[in-house]
């Protein structure tokens, strides 16, 4: 007889249980070691020159040439893409006319990616290329490590002028940029989405009072409204032409201002987006939307330019707009037109539509040879200062072969050209104008001081993980299992190697859909020889790929089909009051389920308390819908609407009363989890928190992505009544396929563009990083949680009902389980970092690679650490406790 250990367990058995779950343990506490030291060489600070920039003597040049302007306004409208202003649909009547009228001069700024705030504030302020970190930076508003304190600014600059002060209102991120800079401000937070008007409010209220001071020489406006709209409803919000109107009135405002005060004669005005948007309303990423924002200049004194434009002009697919320039051009612009030297970082160049401001060619060619020595500075940091000397002669510049090289050759050529008696004529400074563009695009193009060392460190860290979970793998290869080790051996490879192809990764969700099908299509075959009834077998599978297909179809995502036809733009758009009726179906299926899981308690409490809770979370997502896209709210959910009790209370308390329902429901469930003993009881229980959990899901998630939930809901009673032929190891494999498909299928993607801000302020009245955190999470994870807690459901059901699994065996399933699902997170992150590390260098490592780690991070943290296995693992052990007692 084998010896016996614990509670009658076999010793062997006990003894290989602790050894494989000691190995899961520290594989899965190797993940986030792995993700952090690979990202501390991934993302490191940009080394940059400190100090302020002075004026330098330029030979030939006695003075520095005269500024035209003594006073600036900056004023940063978020989100404000080019079409908004230049477009025959804008808002922005007024500014059109200025543009008519030749004074204010239009552009289209390039914003690179990340086309987030935080980072293209920095590249406004000092000209350079900021590090894609502050991406993640820019999420948390507490942060001050991201401070420009020490940088060089034309914020710095204007105040080392010493000639005013610098006040600023609105976003509060340039308080948090430039931490005692401003001597007057109001900053507003602008992570608070559902705010269309109070944050931009709290701005104009001061520039009244502001004009009539003459006390400073930079003031920084900074509006949010327009951004928050295209979050919560996407450019084409009823909300947006309104919001546009109110921005043009206050730009007419500061204008008519500058044009009649004595005292802002000499005041340039700038309006500017930091970024522009996609057609969700979302921004992070690189497409055409994202990179755009408008760039005008205003001034009275423009008009000497004679540089008339027609203003509105066609539409543009590509949203380019006049002439198109970077944001990093703004800081030598601004530094020509108010009198300041180039900030030491910068790594823009001055704009040559301002150039004809200096009648005098002397000056035009000393203000470019100021902004190209400022360059030479940074280009002699990076391949040093020898590189010029070398291409002293002719010889090594008749092919020269390296960019570098290239560059040191022409500038040798200008320098001479210079010397020469036509040195300052306009072909120079065209040559020389030329020369700029070439640098900065060489410069903006150099890869980050990458950390090689720990980029390799935490990829040894994360395959010492993958081994680890291998190696606790507790299954044995039989024919049973056959078919799902291979098909998640798969799945497991052919994702690791398309990390590596920038197009796979942008189109990632056709991956999880094809292999989705596959994988059903595989696991019917399988079934169909053991099935009792052909037809119903047939049926359930067509009815499986059926689902899988429409989930595939109601959102397009990625990249290249972004704009595609879809069963949302196709259907429910055109159709709100089909669109209501699927809701209202999924919201009937949520209270039939939520009455049968709470039949322990007297019908007319249950009935009333399930109906209520419903009641609730219905009149919320109707409410927010109202506010949010008003011309979605048709028919019976109108009459929700305009409900008294709806329209007395605001959102956030309306959301806050669905969230205390919840947490009183699943404290109603957990108290008859723990205080009855029956099996029927605790399954049901159970089931009955994952219902919760749907509802939850339901108010975080988009109205259009609602009925998804109901496809969810058919997938999972199919695999419900095939799961007594389901091994463990199908289940996993089945969970993970899921898992990946309902992210991309609810409209998710690997672009930061994509991460949904609509339902992340759901019941909160101020800013909190923990709870918008949560939330957010919720609201794009909302698929991914919905399956690791239905599977947590069927694995319960299924080593509850099989009477053949002794209770001793009930963790080795689970562990199973989760030692799957870590084999295959651990191989996932991987692959994302061997990518990143051996494309680091490739144009799109800013665009595709990093913002694909991110979404690594959030996969292997926050999905597989804390939803897979804790949120997992409590339901599971919740559920088996008492077939285990």
């Amino acid at each position: 007889m084998a010896p016996r250990g614990s509670r009658g367990h076999p010793a062997g058995l006990v003894a290989g249980a602790f050894i494989s779950t000691v190995l899961l343990v520290v594989a899965n506490l190797l993940i986030p070691a792995a993700i952090l030291t690979f990202a501390t060489g991934f993302f490191p600070y940009k080394p940059l020159l400190p100090g302020l920039a002075e004026f330098q003597p330029v030979a030939g040049y006695d003075k520095t040439p005269e500024p035209p302007f003594d006073r600036l306004v900056f004023m940063v409208i978020d989100a404000l893409r080019s079409d908004f202003v230049y477009s025959p649909n804008s808002g922005f009547e007024y500014v059109q006319s200025l543009i008519r009228d030749g004074v204010a001069i239009p552009f289209t700024a390039h914003a690179t990616s990340p086309t987030v705030t935080m980072p293209r504030l920095k590249a406004i302020t000092t000209g350079s290329i900021p590090s894609f970190l502050d991406v993640v930076l820019n999420l948390d508003e507490g942060d001050e490590s991201s401070t420009l304190a020490s940088q060089d600014t034309w914020l710095a600059q204007m105040k080392a002028k010493g000639t005013g002060k610098l006040v600023m209102y609105g976003d509060d991120t340039w308080l948090k940029l430039f931490p005692g800079t401003f001597d007057r401000a109001d900053g507003t937070t602008s992570f608070f989405v559902s705010d269309f008007t109070e944050v931009d409010n709290n701005v104009t209220r001061h520039i009244a009072d502001e004009l009539r001071r003459d006390d400073w020489n930079t003031m920084v406006l900074h509006y949010l409204g327009l951004d928050h709209i295209g979050h919560k409803g996407g450019p084409r919000s009823t909300h947006m032409i309104p919001k546009q109107r109110e921005m043009d009135g206050i730009v007419k405002e500061i204008f008519s201002a500058i044009e009649s005060e004595p005292h802002l004669q000499s005041t340039l005005f700038v309006v500017c987006g930091d970024h522009g948007m996609n057609d969700a309303g979302n921004h992070g990423a690189s497409s055409p939307g994202e990179t755009s924002p408008a760039l005008v200049f205003l001034s009275p004194k423009l008009k000497a330019l004679q540089s008339t434009a027609q203003a509105p002009v066609s539409e543009a697919e590509d949203f380019q707009y006049y002439s198109t320039v970077e944001q990093s051009d703004l800081a030598p612009t601004l530094a020509a037109l108010l009198g300041f030297p180039v900030p030491k970082n910068n790594l823009g160049a001055l704009i040559p539509e301002f150039l004809p401001f200096w009648l005098n060619n002397q000056d035009q060619a000393q203000l470019l040879l100021r902004n190209a020595y400022q360059i030479l500075d940074i280009i002699t940091a990076a391949s040093g200062a020898d590189i010029f000397e070398k291409e002293s002669s002719k010889e090594n510049c008749v092919d020269p072969n390296d960019d570098y090289k290239e560059l040191a050759c022409e500038w040798k050529m200008i320098a001479e050209s210079k010397d020469s008696e036509d040195g300052t004529d306009a072909q120079w400074v065209s040559s020389i104008v030329r020369w700029l563009r070439k640098a900065q695009g060489l410069m903006s193009g150099m890869a980050s001081n990458y950390n090689v060392t720990r980029l390799l460190l935490g990829q040894a860290i994360i395959v010492i993980a993958a081994v680890l979970a291998l190696g606790s793998v507790p299954f044995r290869v039989t024919d049973d299992s056959r078919v799902g080790v291979w098909s998640l051996t798969a799945v497991t490879i052919t994702y690791g190697v398309m990390m590596f192809a920038s197009s796979y990764v942008e189109e990632e969700q056709h991956f999880w859909y094809w292999a989705t099908t596959a994988w059903f299509f595989v696991l019917g075959l399988k079934g169909f020889n053991s099935a009792t009834s052909k037809t119903k077998h047939v049926f359930a599978l067509f009815l499986m790929l059926a689902t899988v297909r429409l989930a595939r179809a109601w959102n397009q995502t990625g990249q290249k089909f972004a704009g595609e036809p879809d069963v949302v733009k196709i259907f429910l758009y055109p159709n709100p009051l089909l669109l209501w009726i699927l809701v209202a179906v999924t919201y009937v299926w949520i209270h039939r389920e939520l009455i049968n899981g709470f039949n322990a308690i007297p019908a007319p409490i249950s009935y009333s308390a399930v109906s209520g809770l419903v009641l609730a979370a219905v009149s919320f997502k109707v409410a927010f819908t109202h506010g949010d896209a008003p011309e979605l709210v048709v028919g019976f959910a109108k009459s929700i609407a305009e409900l008294e009790f709806t329209q007395g209370h605001s959102l956030v308390s309306q959301a806050r009363a669905v969230f205390f329902a919840l947490g009183f429901g699943v404290a109603c469930a957990l108290f008859y989890l723990l205080t009855n003993r029956p099996l029927s009881i605790t399954s049901l229980s159970i089931e009955t928190i994952h219902h919760l959990y749907t509802l939850l899901a339901l108010t975080q998630s988009r109205t259009t992505n609602i009925p998804l939930f109901l496809l969810f809901h058919i997938q999972y009673l199919l695999l419900r009544s095939s799961l007594s032929k389901l091994t463990f190891l199908e289940l996993a494999t089945s969970s993970l396929l899921l898992q990946y498909t309902s992210f991309f299928a609810l409209g998710g993607s690997n672009a930061i563009s994509s991460v949904d801000l609509s339902s992340a302020y759901n019941g909160i009245a101020d800013f909190n990083v923990l709870s918008v955190g949560i939330l957010t999470f919720i609201s794009n994870w909302a698929g991914p949680i919905y399956w690791v807690s239905a599977t947590s459901v069927l694995l319960i059901h299924k080593v509850t009902t099989d009477k053949s699994i002794p209770p001793y065996r009930i963790p080795v399933y689970f562990r199973g389980h989760v030692a799957l699902l870590t084999v295959f997170a651990t191989c996932s992150v991987g692959a994302v970092m061997a990518s990143c590390t051996v494309l680091r260098t490739h144009l799109f490592i800013w665009t595709v690679f990093s913002p694909k780690y991110l979404y690594c991070v959030a996969w292997g943290v926050g999905q597989h650490l804390l939803v897979n296995i804790g949120w997992g693992g409590v339901m599971f052990w919740l559920g088996v406790r008492e077939r285990m007692s």
